[in-house]
């Protein structure tokens, strides 16, 4: 038995833990998922500050807006990570979900997962596959806790771990790969941000290309390129009212398939039937 809830994922954006000004803004963007930064976007100088923002910022209470809240620490094989765990295990409001980066084994997941039981912290866990040792071992790490949610593929540092362009056709390889450990263990899987805020028809094509893979959303990195990822990511009515079709039936035959409209319908489906209710419970549908 996990903790997985079902939960729309179209859309992420990042705020920077230095500036807890902007996480308000960040909160109305429109955007599934909110990330405080830590890692890349914070200079060593200021990590220890960042980290104190980003940890005053869920002593208060959160809205139930149906908006995820994550803060992305930095690696645990790192001076700043062991200091975020740290930090992370010693306080009693902590955030609901830690995003992992630069993850290469299972064993750096296995850990924090046992500090966060030993701290009685319901923490949720989200995993960046972006380094080269990282996709060899994805599916190991995939299903090594209960506490990941989601599987978030890195393409800026995956393209520079493989010496290639960081475009679609020569990430595609390990796109797929992501997208396969995530599924054999029934988790979300999100891509990485299109970076050419000057090519939104270029954006919406990767995005489209990427939910066609099996991504369940796509990072940004503007407030204005979430309209339209939430719009690509978003399951049709006509998808909204099999997945409710399909889920009722399923609770009404108490069994493992059902028949619906002539076709065979086995019980994995659910999940992603689940998926698609909760994006149309988010947008009021």
């Amino acid at each position: 038995m996990t903790g997985r809830t079902p939960r729309p994922r179209r859309s992420f954006i990042f705020t920077p833990g230095l500036r807890p000004d902007m996480f308000p803004k960040a909160l109305n963007s429109g955007a599934d998922i909110v990330c405080v930064e830590l890692e890349d976007g914070i200079a060593p100088k200021d990590k220890a500050e960042a980290r104190r923002n980003a940890l005053a910022l869920f002593e208060r209470p959160q809205a139930d807006d149906g908006v995820e809240r994550i803060v992305r620490i930095n690696s645990m094989r790192e001076r700043f990570g062991i200091e975020d765990v740290s930090a992370i295990l010693a306080t009693r409001t902590p955030p609901p979900a830690l995003m992992m980066p630069k993850v290469r084994t299972p064993d750096e997941v296995v850990i924090l997962d046992g500090l966060l039981t030993e701290a009685g912290h319901a923490t949720r866990l989200h995993v960046i596959i972006e380094t080269n040792a990282g996709l060899e071992a994805a599916q190991d790490i995939a299903h090594c806790s209960d506490r990941i949610d989601a599987l978030f593929f890195g393409g800026v540092d995956m393209a520079a771990e493989l010496r290639c362009r960081n475009a679609w056709e020569p990430l595609l390889h390990a796109r797929s790969r992501v997208v396969h450990a995530a599924a054999g263990a029934g988790l979300d899987v999100i891509d990485v941000p299109y970076l050419d805020l000057a090519d939104p028809e270029g954006m919406r094509a990767e995005a489209e290309k990427a939910r066609d893979l099996g991504f369940a959303g796509k990072g940004s990195v503007h407030p204005k390129q979430i309209p339209a990822l939430n719009e690509v990511f978003t399951p049709t009515a006509d998808q909204i009212a099999r997945a409710r079709r399909v889920i009722t039936e399923f609770e009404a035959a108490d069994t493992g398939l059902v028949v619906i409209d002539g076709k065979l319908i086995e019980k994995p489906v659910l999940r992603e039937m689940h998926r698609i209710v909760a994006i149309a419970d988010r947008m009021g549908a």
